[in-house]
């Protein structure tokens, strides 16, 4: 009967003896046992292999006022010298290169590892900027800019009243 009723969970001896006999399921086990056994110790280095072929991306964050657009982009491990801010046809270009390495030496075992990678954000502001009002800073990993709006587009700003 608990066949027929498909939101009914079976026993779990039932379930059990299901899985057992479900070949994909016996094939599933027997594969990660099998690289378990391969990997031995690895298991726990597995975030190695992860990482490969990822690329850093910074989050950013873009906040609009009537004035001004402030931008904000969390760039944790990088200094102000592998940054480079830019704006060109009304986007906003952040530019960087991340370089990170780790040494570890105990006695007879060295431990090195090593991540470098560049990356490229590049946001189309909403509305224009004036070029010699463009302010930036960088302070404990966050990068900070600021763009004040032309006087037109502040003025392109119109409410539309809603009817009910």
């Amino acid at each position: 009967m608990t066949d027929l009723i498909p939101w009914k969970e079976p026993s779990s001896a039932l379930a059990l003896r299901q899985r057992e006999m479900d070949p994909f399921a016996r094939m599933r086990q027997d594969i990660d046992q099998m690289f378990g056994d391969m990997l031995g110790d690895w298991t726990g280095r597995m975030n190695l292999f992860n990482r490969v072929g990822q690329e850093f991306m910074p989050m950013i964050d873009v906040r609009e006022t009537a004035k001004e657009i402030r931008v904000t982009a969390e760039l944790p491990g990088l200094d102000e010298k592998d940054l480079e801010v830019s704006i060109l046809d009304n986007s906003l270009r952040i530019k960087g290169e991340k370089r990170e390495e780790h040494e570890e030496e105990k006695g007879d075992l060295f431990h090195c590892e090593r991540q470098y990678g560049m990356f490229e954000r590049i946001i189309p502001l909403p509305a224009e900027v004036e070029a010699d009002k463009i302010k930036a800073t960088f302070k404990k990993g966050v990068l900070k800019v600021t763009l004040a709006k032309t006087k037109e587009s502040q003025s392109n700003r119109r409410l539309i009243p809603i009817e009910t």
